[in-house]
């Protein structure tokens, strides 16, 4: 990968480097062991509360670290942040962005953050759970269809960011004037989107790891249910919904691989024709190359599983006119046994498990009083 760096404009650019939908909100600083002119590239990335990130301007050459806690030039007043990058790192991630410095307005970094400064900032903090109580009583009281998701105030204390949720277009005027007179501070209302939502909350997924909208994603594509029908997936909304109520992002990040795969795989309406049987399509595994098929449209009776050449070999003999004694080429690759498809696609009982502790319980004690019956019938006969 060819590197190119305009020391004037703070500007690393890499060819082999391409725009990606997913932004890492905490990212590996891979220059960070090696000495380089800082004073060159002066933008450090600020974050905020929770998915909340702006780039700023080190006008002053504050030497700063990742993790430093820092003040930043707001509207009004200052905001406090941390810093999750400094150095040429950030000139890559502002251009993988689309962030031009000369189209947007670049605030600068005013110091580190002083004690007083942090005092503040975790006052304002404390505020902001009771505040968005309120202001979920305000808008039903106002019959405003909308849902306050979040408060974040400024640093300063002297701004508070209202995020909320809403189908349909609000008119929240008459709220940010009640708001303004109970909080006494002036107020910003942003919009965000139900995975938005999820990713401000966090929390733990079905798989056992932390959000991915919580940890490494910040834009959101649209995922649709053609996405598990692609995969294969089985149509349970309670398995595809994550904990916003919406399809699970990570349906998308091998749904490409999958498109790819399933090039090669004939057309799922073809039907594969035998001796004595239709075959109809049931199911297919895209990277193993095998197709399940079923002697009953859209059910699953006497499934067989063959390989992908197998099946191209039959529609080709089919195409001629012929057809094959079995649905199996009788080499032994393919296999032709009846598949539990609610098993295979994880839909058993979840006290399967249970069950056979049970059995173990019962056989063991069983056990356990036949030992017992036989000593007392051996004391019994040495009487």
């Amino acid at each position: 990968m060819d590197y190119t760096l305009d020391k004037g404009n703070c500007r690393l650019t890499a060819s082999g480097c391409k725009k990606s939908s997913q932004q890492m909100l905490s990212i590996h600083d891979w220059l960070s062991d090696i000495e380089i002119n800082k004073d060159s590239c002066q933008y450090v990335e600020v974050q905020f509360k929770n998915t909340r990130k702006g780039y700023y301007l080190n006008s002053n050459n504050i030497p700063l670290e990742k993790g430093d806690i820092v003040a930043v030039e707001s509207n009004p007043g200052h905001d406090i942040g941390t810093v999750t990058m400094q150095g040429y790192l950030v000139a890559l991630q502002m251009r993988k962005n689309g962030f031009d410095p000369q189209k947007n307005e670049i605030k600068r970094v005013y110091r580190k953050a002083r004690t007083a400064d942090i005092e503040k900032w975790e006052e304002s903090k404390a505020k902001e759970h009771d505040a968005m109580l309120r202001t979920r009583k305000i808008a039903k009281d106002l019959n405003l269809d909308m849902k306050i998701g979040d408060v974040e105030y400024q640093g300063d204390g002297n701004k508070a960011i209202f995020y909320y949720i809403a189908d349909e277009r609000v008119d929240f005027r008459q709220l940010i004037k009640v708001l303004a007179e109970v909080f006494q501070v002036r107020i910003e209302m942003k919009q965000i989107g139900a995975r938005q939502e999820a990713g401000r909350i966090g929390g733990t997924g079905p798989c056992g790891r932390e959000l991915c909208c919580s940890t490494f994603l910040s834009k959101f594509s649209s995922v649709g249910t053609n996405a598990a029908r692609i995969q294969d997936l089985s149509m349970n909304p309670q398995k595809l919904a994550g904990q916003c109520a919406k399809l699970k992002c990570c349906l998308n990040f091998e749904l490409d691989n999958y498109i790819e795969a399933i090039k090669e795989f004939p057309d799922k309406s073809i039907h594969l024709e035998t001796e004595n049987e239709t075959y109809y399509f049931f199911k297919l595994d895209a990277f193993a190359k095998k197709m399940t098929y079923s002697t009953a449209p859209n059910a699953p009776q006497n499934l067989v599983e063959i390989s992908l050449d197998r099946a191209k070999e039959v529609i080709a003999m089919n195409e001629k006119g012929l057809k094959p004694e079995k649905l199996t080429d009788g080499t032994g690759k393919d296999q032709n046994a009846v598949i539990d498809f609610a098993v295979s696609v994880g839909e058993g009982s979840l006290t399967r498990f249970d069950n056979k502790n049970k059995k173990k319980k019962k056989k063991k004690k069983f056990k356990q009083k036949s030992g017992n019956n036989y000593r007392e019938n051996n004391e019994q006969h040495n009487e």
